[in-house]
């Protein structure tokens, strides 16, 4: 598999699709939020943040009238308007990826859990923020947002969200987020990452090099799945550059790798259980890569 590097959307294309996908969803009578990046440049900034990649709205199932059968449903609508559509389902989340016009538009239902929902990376927010949205001026239109937003911001990105931070500024805040989280019964003790191999319980590995292809002992690799409650899992390289996992599925997971004071984050990372991984650095590209572990 090729690692890719994310690019800036086309901001003005991006507005076009952002405004067809809000005509078709109000035709049908579905509540959606903007969410993520769009939302925070929506709020703080009052426009699209520079660098984002792509568009993110959401709406979740069980409020303001949404079925699953009703995602689907909407889905094919989107297709007749001329977007590419694939939804996937998961434990969290029915996720609803589509493209207009070459721009990236997200548009993730939520489950409720416990009275959550769970935002990529695995960030527990409130449904509760989502019950009376709060409308706000973008683009020459209206929409809207979690309530409080800033509520939202604190949970979603920290306390440093009120300042603009590229990718690979804030992403330590979101990981730390993550770690603290407390989920439901029963899912955080899952998926237990180590450095000593077990033939019992480990399925698969990854395996750090630095930039030119040494092993590196002591390197901090940290993991979960963003489709499934699993935790945040930690461990360090062992002398062969080693850590093992017991991976749930096939599924999106966070990686990070840590080591002679730097820090990629991989946010998108399609592995599966089976499978053993190495990490490399690539000194053109240590921001925004996904699909960067290659499979051994």
């Amino acid at each position: 598999m090729t690692s890719t590097v994310f690019e800036p959307m086309n901001m003005t294309t991006a507005e076009t699709v952002l405004k067809e996908a809000k005509q078709i969803l109000d035709q049908q009578g579905i509540a959606f939020f903007l969410r993520h990046g769009t939302c925070l440049g929506a709020v703080r900034d009052k426009a699209f943040i520079p660098w984002d990649d792509d568009l993110d709205i959401g709406s979740i199932i069980g409020m303001h009238g949404l079925t699953e059968e009703k995602v689907h449903e909407i889905g094919d609508v989107f297709r007749r308007h001329g977007f590419t559509v694939r939804v996937k389902v998961n434990e969290l989340n029915l996720s609803v990826d589509m493209q207009r016009h070459g721009t990236q538009l997200d548009w993730m239902c939520y489950r409720i859990i416990d009275g959550n929902i769970f935002q990529w990376p695995v960030i527990k927010i409130p449904a509760s923020l989502h019950e009376n949205l709060k409308p706000i001026e973008f683009l020459g239109t209206e929409f809207m947002v979690p309530n409080p937003p800033e509520e939202y911001f604190l949970l979603k990105y920290g306390p440093g969200w009120g300042t603009p931070q590229e990718a690979g500024g804030f992403e330590q805040d979101v990981l730390d987020l993550m770690e603290n989280a407390t989920l439901p019964e029963g899912t955080a003790g899952l998926m237990k990452m180590d450095n000593v191999y077990d033939s019992s319980r480990h399925t698969g590995s990854i395996k750090v090099t630095d930039i030119n292809g040494d092993l590196v002992q002591g390197a901090e690799v940290s993991l979960a799945a963003t489709s499934v409650l699993t935790g945040l899992h930690k461990s360090i390289t062992n002398e062969d550059g080693l850590v093992y996992f017991d991976l749930l599925g096939t599924a999106g997971y966070v990686v990070s790798v840590s080591f002679g004071g730097t820090t990629e984050f991989l946010y998108l990372e399609h592995l599966g259980p089976h499978i053993d991984y190495v990490y490399k650095p690539d000194r053109d590209a240590m921001v925004g890569r996904a699909d960067a572990l290659i499979a051994q």
